[in-house]
């Protein structure tokens, strides 16, 4: 399998060329040649795997530079019961993601039992040890440049802590996450973990990790790797809980199934468009967005309009606080045929703090043909999904699957199943569920006192030099 990038002007890599490496040297993110394609038989033959069979199905197709049996060594020692533990006391542990029924027809995809209770642990922890593979065997070194709005960070230093030869520096916006999303990461004391709380916002901090990938010779200098969904290793490894719950939620092939995903940056959702493209019997993904609706209004304009730092709102389901999807390119890549000059073009205007309009080349109208839709939550209808979701199931759920959960409503259709993809387990935005259900959420007893804990972090400006030069100060040689 090669890699080629959504902007046409790099040369094709393998998987582990590209694995520590996050944007390509055009500025474009990486996307296979081509989709492997899963038949209906395959689906029969994969219907009833374990995670880690399917994990190992999938990603052989797109890994394929890494010798099989060690690739099925690494899924297997990432996609335990033990490494995801944090599963309701009526759940499963070791069905990794366990789908929660809550009337026929309806579900949740549980993906927050790692260990910061997020989605985003189902990719890192296999992440961290791929590179941990990858380094060993080509005995180097890296230092991991990351941003995040809230969960990326945690789950990439839970996943990174410890590991030899890797250092992980990640940008937060600064005031900007819950409380426990803060402690969590602020709150670990592993030497080569350095957290970075940027003055500004989520888009701030990603356009800092953007442009230090695309000083080329700094970041072979430093040996800069990427951790954040631009990284292709993370989109392909979150493919998998796709398949998964589809198999979960039919009991035969024919069957289409529907699902909604609380989207910020596109990577979640862009995980399950290359699932479907690949065979995956997906009749919509629903791009559930808050406040920050831009995926919202090109879903339904065909306007793609990021916004800036001025003009995104900080709201109760921080880590979608984001108004410039990354993950969006790789879209748009296969929306239009995987033309890099229009691809450029578009993502140049962007970079300049324009817009772009699919409608002028009528590729607005193919959109239809992907199966996405979208629609968009605030504060005061995700507090009532909330409380509703607690008073008609007796489950309680986080403000960014409220999100999800308000917007698939919106689509629920007889006949076919809805997977709404949780995203992180209620623990992590304790202010907002006081103010929903008037009581705290359960956590964890290994975190009852995290926020209690000692913090180690730097505040700075949102200034790409300013952040280079620590960089370089404490990376790893």
């Amino acid at each position: 399998m090669r890699y080629i990038s959504t902007r046409g002007k790099a040369p094709a890599q393998t998987f582990t060329e590209i694995l520590l490496g996050g944007l390509a040297p055009d500025g474009g993110l990486y996307l296979p040649e081509t989709y492997p394609q899963f038949s209906l038989d395959d689906l029969e033959r994969m219907r009833g795997m374990s995670y880690r069979e399917l994990a190992f199905e999938i990603l052989s197709r797109y890994a394929d530079d890494i010798p099989a049996e060690d690739l099925r060594a690494i899924i297997n020692k990432t996609y335990t019961a033990e490494v995801y533990c944090n599963t309701r006391p009526d759940e499963n542990a070791a069905d990794i993601t366990p789908l929660h029924t809550l009337e026929p027809g309806l579900h949740l995809l549980c993906l927050s039992n790692g260990p910061t209770l997020a989605f985003k642990d189902m990719a890192m922890q296999l992440l961290g040890n791929l590179f941990e593979y990858v380094l060993d065997k080509a005995g180097q070194n890296i230092n991991i440049l990351g941003a995040t709005s809230g969960d990326t960070g945690s789950s990439a230093e839970y996943a990174m802590r410890g590991k030899h030869g890797i250092r992980v520096f990640m940008l937060s916006p600064h005031g900007k996450m819950s409380r426990f999303q803060t402690a969590q990461m602020f709150s670990l004391q592993d030497q080569n973990i350095f957290n970075i709380a940027v003055e500004g916002v989520f888009d701030d901090c990603q356009d800092i990790v953007k442009a230090v990938s695309n000083d080329h010779a700094y970041k072979a200098q430093y040996k800069i790797g990427a951790v954040n969904s631009i990284n292709w290793g993370r989109v392909a490894a979150q493919i998998v809980y796709y398949f998964k719950g589809y198999f979960a939620a039919t009991h035969s092939n024919d069957q289409q199934v529907n699902f909604s995903v609380p989207s910020g940056n596109f990577g979640n959702v862009c995980a399950g468009h290359i699932a479907r493209m690949m065979g995956l019997p997906v009749k919509h993904l629903i791009v559930a967005t808050n406040e920050n609706d831009v995926l919202d209004e090109f879903f339904k304009t065909g306007v793609y309009r990021p916004r800036g730092a001025a003009n995104t709102y900080h709201t109760s389901s921080p880590s979608m606080d984001i108004s410039k999807a990354s993950n969006f390119e790789r879209f748009v890549a296969d929306l239009s045929g995987r033309d890099g000059t229009q691809l450029r073009k578009w993502w140049g205007e962007v970079d300049q703090g324009g817009a772009f309009d699919l409608n002028q080349e009528g590729l607005f109208e193919k959109v239809a043909e992907y199966g996405l839709v979208s629609g968009s939550s605030n504060h005061a209808s995700r507090m009532e999904t909330i409380r509703d979701t607690w008073e008609k199931y007796g489950v309680m759920i986080d403000t960014h699957t409220a999100d999800g959960l308000k917007v698939a409503l919106e689509y629920h259709e007889p006949g076919t199943p809805m997977l709404c993809l949780e995203t992180a387990l209620p623990a992590k935005f304790e202010d907002a569920i006081q103010e929903a259900l008037g009581r705290n959420p359960e956590r964890p007893a290994s975190m009852e006192d995290l926020e209690r804990l000692p913090q180690r972090f730097e505040v700075m400006a949102a200034d790409v030099e300013i952040i280079k030069s620590y960089v370089a100060l404490h990376a790893v040689n």
